[in-house]
C-alpha cells in the first residue's frame, strides 16, 4: 500500500485581534526544545508562516490523527510565546508580509520583487510514494486534469488584504506569480522530465530545482510524487480527504500506465482555464469535467472524481469514508464558504479569523 505524507502551512496570528504575527523564528525556537518535534516544524518564506510535515502513513485514520496532533502542537508552541495558528490559506485581515532572514529567501526577494513580498499564501502539499521516477512521471502525466477538483474541494482563501476577492481560492492565483508554477505539458518519460527541469534551472531564472513549483512534481527529498494544488484546509478532516483522494489518483494513474492507457492530452491552456474556474467557483458553482473540459455543477465533477478513483479507494478500504466526507463537504461547504458565512454573520474579519482558529484545532 502506498504511503502518504502531508505538509501544511499555518498562519501565525494574534489570538485577540486575528492579525498575522511575524513570530515563526520564536515558535521554531520553542518547538526545538521538544526533541520529538525537531523534524516536524520548519520555517517558511514569510515570518507569519509555520510549516509542519507528517510522517508517511499507510492508514488515512492515522494520517488525520497526526495532522490533528501537529496542529495542536503548533498551537501549543505558538501560545507559549503569545500567538496562535490558523489554517487559513490567505490572511483575511490586511498584512505586511515579513520575508525570513535566509539567503535563499533574500535571493527570491531580489529576483522576483513584489511577487515574493506578496506570497503570504499557505498551502497543503501531499506526498504519495512511487516505485520509480518512471512511474512518478507517468502518474504526473495522468493526474493533470483531475487536480483542479482538489483545488475546489480545499478552497480556503476568499479574502485578501481585507477584501473579498470574489475567488474561493485566491491563494492559487497568487501562487501562479512564480514563473515555474502551474500545470505542465505531458512529459512521456522521466528523462524528458529531468531534462526540462535542467533546462529551466539553466536559464538562471530559478535558483535551483527546488524552485520547480509544478502542480505535480517528483519530490527532491523523497521517493514520492508531490501534489501542490490545495489550499491549507480549514478542517483536518478535509486535509485527510484531500490526501485520500490524492493517493487514489496516484494509484489509479499508475494502474493506467501499467495497462498501457495513454493520458488525456489536454493542453496546458485548457488546464489553466480549469484551474481558474476551480479557484473562482470552489464548490459554489461549476467546474470543468476533467475528461470533456465542459462545465458541470461542482457536485457532479466531485462525484466523477470519486468514480475515477473508486477501485483504488476500495482496495485500500477508503471508499465509503471518502464518499461520506465529500458529501459532507458539498453539504456544509469548504473553508471559503465557511469564511464567507462567518463574515456575513459577524460583519468582522477579526471574528472570521478568531473563529477559524477554533476550527483549526477541532
Amino acid at each position: 500500500m502506498r504511503t502518504v505524507g502531508v505538509e501544511e502551512e499555518l498562519l501565525l496570528v494574534d489570538p485577540e485581534t486575528g492579525e498575522p504575527r511575524a513570530m515563526s523564528a520564536a515558535v521554531l525556537a520553542r518547538a526545538a526544545q521538544d526533541d520529538a518535534d525537531q523534524d516536524v516544524f520548519e520555517k517558511e518564506l514569510h515570518e507569519q508562516m509555520l510549516e509542519f510535515a507528517t510522517h508517511p502513513q499507510s492508514s488515512m485514520e492515522s494520517l488525520r490523527a497526526e495532522i490533528v496532533r501537529c496542529r495542536k502542537e503548533a498551537a501549543r508552541h505558538a501560545g507559549e510565546i503569545g500567538c496562535t495558528v490558523a489554517a487559513l490559506a490567505t490572511s483575511p485581515l490586511p498584512v505586511s508580509p515579513a520575508i525570513g532572514v535566509n539567503r535563499r529567501y533574500q535571493w527570491m526577494a531580489d529576483q522576483y520583487g513584489i511577487a515574493t513580498r506578496e506570497q503570504l499564501v499557505l498551502g497543503c502539499h501531499v506526498h504519495v510514494s512511487v516505485e520509480s521516477d518512471e512511474e512518478g512521471v507517468a502518474v504526473i502525466d495522468r493526474v493533470r486534469p483531475w487536480l483542479q477538483v482538489l483545488t475546489a474541494l480545499s478552497a480556503n482563501s476568499p479574502f485578501w488584504q481585507g477584501k473579498d476577492t470574489g475567488y474561493s481560492s485566491y491563494r492559487s492565483r497568487v501562487w501562479l506569480r512564480w514563473p515555474s508554477a502551474g500545470p505542465t505539458e505531458l512529459f512521456g518519460s522521466a528523462e524528458r522530465y529531468h531534462r526540462l527541469i535542467a533546462d529551466m534551472v539553466a536559464t538562471g531564472a530559478l535558483l535551483d530545482d527546488g524552485m520547480i513549483y509544478f502542480d505535480a512534481r517528483l519530490s527532491q527529498r523523497y521517493p514520492t510524487v508531490e501534489i501542490r494544488v490545495s489550499d491549507v484546509c480549514l478542517h483536518s478532516g478535509t486535509a485527510a480527504l484531500v490526501a485520500t483522494l490524492v493517493r487514489g489518483l496516484v494509484e489509479t494513474a499508475a494502474r493506467e500506465w501499467r495497462a498501457g492507457r495513454e493520458p488525456l492530452g489536454h493542453s496546458v491552456s485548457l488546464l489553466r482555464l480549469a484551474d481558474w474556474l476551480a479557484a473562482r467557483s470552489g464548490l459554489s458553482g461549476e467546474l470543468l469535467h476533467p475528461a470533456t473540459m465542459r462545465r458541470l455543477p461542482a457536485e457532479a465533477v466531485v462525484r466523477a472524481l470519486l468514480d475515477h478513483v473508486e477501485e483504488a479507494l476500495a482496495d485500500t478500504g477508503d471508499l465509503e469514508r471518502a464518499r461520506a466526507a465529500c458529501e459532507e463537504l458539498l453539504r456544509d461547504g469548504n473553508g471559503a464558504q465557511v469564511q464567507r458565512v462567518l463574515m456575513e454573520r459577524t460583519g468582522s474579519l477579526r471574528d472570521v479569523v478568531t473563529e477559524c482558529v477554533r476550527h483549526t484545532q477541532a
